[in-house]
C-alpha cells in the first residue's frame, strides 16, 4: 500500500509498541498478530492505542513473554508484516545478569582436529559462519547453535587453518554480515577474518631478559609511530614503514650515525610507546603509499595492523613480524607500551560491535542519542559488563601473546574507573611492573564525573599515571594555535616560576598549589607528544623562526629539566633533536612529510642527541629521582630564587645531594657557591667521572647545570 509504513519495537518482556503510518486507519476488529519462528501465529492484546496526525500507535501485550533468540514478526492484515526490533532488550534491568558470558573462548579456538567458533549475540535469532578457503571462492554457510547467555557456537571437525570467515547474523529480522569482534587474524583491509594456528607464530619474545622496575619513576618513555620512525629516505633501513624496519641491526643514517633500532638503544630509554598497531580502518593496506593515518580509528582490536606488514594478504605476516619487532626491542632491553583506543570505536553503522549486538557497546546520552565525547566516534560503553569483558580479554591477549609491557590509553577520561582498575589487576598479575597510564582529560560523556578515569579522580587509581598537561603548559607555554607565541617558564616567561616549582615536584606536593596526584608515579612529565605542535615549532614561535640556535638551546634545557624533575619522563620521537611538523597542529592524516623522523636532521644535530642520551644516563645511573612519598619529595627538594632570574634547586637523593641551576633567561648569569662543588652536568651533558670542582660558575643562557657537594 502506497504511503503506508509500520514497525514494531520491544518495550519490555511482555510488551511491544507498534506504529502504523497510513492514510487509512486499521479497522478496530483487525488483530495485530505475532508470528513466532515462522510457524506460530498469536493475536496480541492491544492495551492502548493513540491516533495522531496519520500515525497510529498501539501498545500490545504478549502474556507468555518475548524471549531473545526467537524470530518474531508482527503482521496486520492489509498492511503487511514487519520484523520486531528487540534492541531495547539491552536496557532491561536484568539483561546483563542474564546474558553475561564469562568464559574465555569467544572468537575462534583452533586445533588441527577441529575448530570452534563462538560469538556473543544475544539479540540474534539465527547466526551462521560464512567460510571459504581463499579470497576468490564463494562462502559456504554453517549454522551455529544458540547456547545459554546469548552465545552461538559451532564446532567443525577437520583442519580449518587458513579459512576465511565472517559471521552472518539475523537480528530484528534483518540479516547482516560481520567481522568477528574477537578476530585475531584478518585478510588485507579486514575483508574477512582468518583462522590461524598461533602455534606457528611462537617466537622468543625475550621477556625473561628484561629488567624489572620497582616503580614508574625508574622508567623513561619514548613515543614513536612505526611508519614515521623508519620511513625516511636518509637511512639504509630496508623495511621502511614496517614492523621489520624496527628489527634491523646496524642501520645507519647518511651521516653514518645509528638509525632505527640501534638509535633507540643508544638513547637509553626504558620503554617505547608505540602509536596504535592493532588493525585500524583508514589505511589501504595494499596501497600504503596512497594513504596515511596514525590509527586512532580502531577496527579489529585483537588483530595487528596490516599496513605495517610486508604482506597484508598473508594473515601470518602481520602477526609474526609484529612479534619479531617486539622481540628485537626486548632483546635490546627496551620494553614496549601499546597505545590503545578503547574510548571510542570507528564507524557506528559498519563496525562489527554495532552489527553483532546493536547498541550495546555504544554509550548513549539520556535522550538516546549516541555520545561522542571524543569527537572521533561514539563512546565505548566500558561500564557495560560484556563491553568491559571485551577490553579485559583484549589486553590480556596482547600481553600473553605479544608480550606487551604497558598500555597508554587514548582519552582515558572517557572510560570508567572500574574498568581501568580491573585492567591493572589483570595485567599486573601477568607482569608485576606493567605500566598503566593515559590521557585523563575530563571529557563530555554520559558518565558521571565520579566514575570517569580522569585526572580529577587520580586519587582513586593508585599506580595509574596521567599525562600532566599542567607540566606541559607551564614549562613550554600554553597549548593550542591561539597560544602558539605565548611562552612558559622555560621559554622566557619568569612569572611561571612558582608553577614551575609545583610541576618540578611532580604536582604531587602541596606547594603553592594543591597536589594533583597522590604520588609522583602518577605524573607523566611531558611537553610534546604526537598530538599538537612539536616542541621546536612551539619554541621557535616564541623566539622567532630565524633564531634556530637559541631555539635548540631551549629545547636542550627543557629536555634536561624533564629528566631531572620528580615524576615520569616522557618524550616524543624527534623531540630530542628539535624536529618540526612545519607548524601544523594535528597531523594525524597529513602524511610522511609532516610526521616522519627526519634522520638527516639527526646528522645535523647529532650533538643534541648525544646531550639527550647523556642526561638519560645521568638520571638512570646517578640521579635516581625515585622518591615515591610526596612528603619526602617536599622535604628533600628546596628552591632558591637567585639573582638575574636564575633558579637553584637543592635535591637530596639516595645517591647524593645535588644542586641544579636552571637559567631560563637570555643572559649569562654568574653564581658563587658557599663551597667547592663537583660539576656533574653542564652544556655538554653528563660529565661521567667528572673531577671538575668549582666555586664560581657562569650559567649560560638557557642551560641546566647540575653540581653535587664536594666529597671531603
Amino acid at each position: 500500500m502506497n504511503n503506508t509504513y509500520f514497525g514494531a519495537n520491544l518495550v519490555d518482556k511482555n510488551t511491544i509498541s507498534v506504529f502504523l503510518f497510513s492514510p487509512i486507519q486499521k479497522n478496530d476488529h483487525t488483530p495485530i498478530n505475532l508470528i513466532i519462528n515462522d510457524n506460530k501465529v498469536v493475536p496480541l492484546e492491544i492495551t492502548k492505542q493513540v491516533f495522531l496526525n496519520g500515525v497510529s500507535l498501539y501498545t500490545c501485550r504478549y502474556s507468555q513473554g518475548f524471549k531473545l533468540g526467537n524470530s518474531y514478526l508482527v503482521s496486520i492484515e492489509n498492511f503487511g508484516i514487519a520484523g520486531l526490533n528487540v534492541n531495547e532488550a539491552i536496557n532491561f534491568p536484568d539483561f546483563d545478569d542474564e546474558y553475561y558470558y564469562g568464559d574465555d573462548d569467544l572468537g575462534v579456538t583452533y586445533t588441527k582436529k577441529e575448530t570452534t567458533f563462538k560469538i556473543w549475540a544475544p539479540l540474534s535469532s539465527n547466526v551462521g559462519v560464512l567460510l571459504k578457503t581463499s579470497e576468490n571462492e564463494d562462502y559456504v554457510i554453517h549454522y551455529m547453535k544458540r547456547q545459554p547467555r546469548g552465545v552461538f557456537s559451532l564446532t567443525l571437525k577437520g583442519d580449518y587453518e587458513g579459512y576465511h570467515y565472517l559471521f552472518l547474523l539475523k537480528t530484528n529480522e534483518v540479516t547482516y554480515r560481520s567481522l568477528d569482534p574477537y578476530g585475531k587474524a584478518c585478510s588485507a583491509n579486514s575483508v574477512d577474518n582468518v583462522v590461524v594456528d598461533f602455534n606457528k607464530t611462537k617466537i622468543d619474545l625475550y621477556e625473561d631478559d628484561l629488567p624489572t622496575y620497582n616503580s614508574y619513576l625508574d622508567t623513561i618513555i619514548y613515543e614513536l609511530d612505526i611508519r614515521d620512525f623508519t620511513i625516511d629516505e636518509h637511512t639504509n633501513i630496508v623495511n621502511k614503514g614496517k614492523y621489520l624496519g624496527l628489527t634491523e641491526k646496524g642501520r645507519k643514517t647518511d651521516g653514518k650515525n645509528p638509525a632505527g633500532l640501534d638509535y633507540l638503544e643508544s638513547l637509553g630509554v626504558t620503554h617505547v610507546q608505540i602509536l596504535p598497531m592493532y588493525d585500524f580502518k583508514t589505511i589501504d593496506e595494499l596501497h600504503t603509499e596512497n594513504s596515511y593515518n596514525w590509527g586512532y580509528d580502531p577496527w579489529q582490536y585483537f588483530c595487528p595492523e596490516g599496513s605495517y606488514s610486508t604482506d597484508p594478504n598473508d594473515p601470518y605476516s602481520r602477526i609474526i613480524e609484529l612479534k619479531e619487532m617486539i622481540a628485537a626491542l626486548h632483546k635490546k632491553g627496551i620494553k614496549v607500551n601499546m597505545d590503545v583506543v578503547y574510548n571510542h570505536y570507528y564507524d557506528t553503522l559498519m563496525n562489527c560491535l554495532s552489527r553483532v549486538v546493536p547498541g550495546y557497546f555504544a554509550r548513549t546520552r539520556k535522550n538516546g542519542i549516541l555520545s561522542n565525547g571524543s569527537g572521533c566516534g561514539n563512546d565505548f560503553n566500558s561500564e557495560r559488563p560484556m563491553a568491559r569483558k571485551l577490553i579485559l580479554d583484549c589486553v590480556k591477549f596482547w600481553v600473553k601473546e605479544y608480550g606487551i609491557d604497558g598500555l597508554r590509553f587514548d582519552l582515558m577520561g572517557l572510560l570508567d574507573i572500574t574498568t581501568i582498575l580491573r585492567i591493572k589487576k589483570v595485567c599486573r598479575a601477568l607482569k608485576p611492573d606493567f605500566m598503566i597510564y593515559g590521557e585523563g582529560w575530563d571529557m563530555n560523556t554520559e558518565l558521571s564525573s565520579d566514575k570517569k578515569a580522569s585526572i580529577l579522580n587520580s586519587y582513586k587509581m593508585d599506580d595509574v599515571a596521567f599525562f600532566n598537561d599542567t607540566y606541559r603548559d607551564i614549562l613550554k607555554g600554553p597549548n593550542g594555535a591561539d597560544n602558539l607565541r605565548n611562552g612558559g617558564y622555560l621559554t622566557g616567561n619568569l612569572s611561571y616560576v612558582d608553577g614551575f616549582k609545583f610541576c618540578f615536584l611532580s604536582s604531587s606536593v602541596n606547594f603553592v598549589y594543591p597536589a594533583r596526584f597522590k604520588s609522583p608515579d602518577q605524573s607523566i612529565n611531558y611537553v610534546e607528544c604526537h598530538d599538537n605542535y612539536t616542541l621546536f615549532d612551539k619554541v621557535s614561535s616564541v623566539y622567532g623562526k630565524d633564531n634556530v640556535e637559541k631555539v635548540l638551546e631551549v629545547i636542550n634545557e627543557i629536555n634536561a629539566t624533564i629528566l631531572l624533575s620528580h615524576g615520569i619522563p616522557f618524550f616524543h620521537a624527534g623531540q630530542e633533536i628539535g624536529l618540526s611538523k612545519k607548524y601544523e597542529d594535528n597531523t594525524y592524516n597529513k602524511g610522511d612529510e609532516y610526521n616522519k623522523f627526519s634522520w638527516d636532521v639527526l646528522d645535523q644535530r647529532i650533538d643534541m642527541a648525544k646531550y639527550f642520551k647523556s642526561i638519560v644516563d645521568f638520571r638512570k645511573t646517578r640521579y635516581l629521582a625515585n622518591i615515591l612519598d610526596p612528603k619526602a619529595i617536599g622535604e628533600s627538594t628546596k628552591f632558591n630564587n637567585l639573582e638575574g632570574g636564575l633558579l637553584g634547586i637543592e635535591v637530596k637523593l639516595s645517591t647524593g645531594d645535588f644542586y641544579i641551576l636552571i637559567n631560563p633567561t637570555d643572559n649569562n648569569i654568574r653564581h658563587t657557591f658557599n663551597d667547592y662543588v663537583l660539576v656533574e652536568c653542564a652544556e655538554a651533558g653528563y660529565l661521567r667521572n667528572s673531577q671538575l670542582y668549582i666555586k664560581t660558575l657562569t650559567s649560560t643562557a638557557h642551560t641546566v647545570t647540575v653540581v653535587s657537594k664536594k666529597v671531603s
